[in-house]
């Protein structure tokens, strides 16, 4: 067996593994991301929600 390869097959598996973990921080940031979007969604659509009819739940007239 010859030292290039042997140094040839290390250098892959390293290279795999850099592959691996690079891809395993990029989907968790991505994860992060979308669950931010989501949340900053949802307070959109409440901001949406209360200036249609801003009045709505302000007061309350009870009359017996």
């Amino acid at each position: 067996m010859e030292i290039g390869s042997v140094d040839s097959i290390a250098l892959a598996a390293m290279n795999i593994k850099q592959v691996e973990t690079l891809t395993e921080v990029s989907t968790s940031v991505l994860a992060e991301a979308m669950d931010q979007s989501e949340i900053m969604g949802q307070g959109l659509i409440k901001m949406m929600e209360l200036s249609v009819n801003p009045g709505i739940g302000g007061n309350f007239d009870m009359s017996i």
